[in-house]
């Protein structure tokens, strides 16, 4: 085998083990459930937002209820109004039982997403849908929290859209991660796993 065939075998190899590295430790578990030890992912957190009407909002007013996160931004051409109707037939699956559950959509675009575009976005998804945006800080702060990697790129037109992970996560009543939800996930299998949780 030629040496620079070897060469690139043995890089792609070493990016796929650092990205399972990377991966195990994002969602990890550290410690005894309740201590933050074994049985605690250390994927989420607190932050504190602001709405769609403005008002400041935090995670820790939805303790008691399951929270359902999604990271993403009203100017996504696709993945992100897919996730959120997703969430929002997954929410209707559930029907009653569904109110227990908060839906809160966090934007990774703070500079166009304002408070005033994001009511006008969220009114196309579930009514209880909690649309949040904040300081460039603050959503940097949620998306570690959350382990979500974001980054704008440019287009050919001067304009940019943001490349970002595109992952809903289910957090429990307590705050702390239970599971997340890929894009390939249906509302049915959505439904049924938080249904688990009720």
């Amino acid at each position: 085998m030629p040496k620079s065939l070897v060469a690139r075998v043995t890089t792609l190899i070493a990016l796929l083990l650092i990205a399972a590295i990377a991966i195990f430790w994002a969602f990890r578990e550290a410690g005894p459930p309740g201590e933050g030890g074994y049985g605690t992912p250390l994927v989420g957190g607190s932050f504190t937002l602001t709405d769609q009407s403005g008002k400041s909002r935090s995670d820790g007013e939805f303790r008691g209820k399951l929270m359902l996160v999604y990271f993403g931004y009203t100017y996504c051409p696709d993945v992100c109004p897919t996730e959120l109707q997703t969430m929002s037939d997954a929410l209707d699956k559930l029907g009653a039982a569904g109110e227990a559950v908060q839906p809160i959509f966090i934007t990774v675009d703070p500079d166009r997403d304002t408070a005033e575009q994001l009511k006008n976005y969220a009114e196309n998804f579930h009514p209880r849908l909690l649309a949040l945006t904040g300081s460039a800080a603050q959503i940097a702060e949620a998306a570690r929290a959350y382990k979500v990697f974001y980054q704008p790129v440019k287009q050919a037109d001067g304009d940019y859209l943001m490349d970002h992970t595109s992952i809903v996560y289910l957090i429990g009543s307590d705050g702390r991660y239970i599971a997340h939800f890929s894009d390939s996930v249906t509302a049915e299998q959505m439904a049924a796993e938080i249904a688990k949780h009720l």
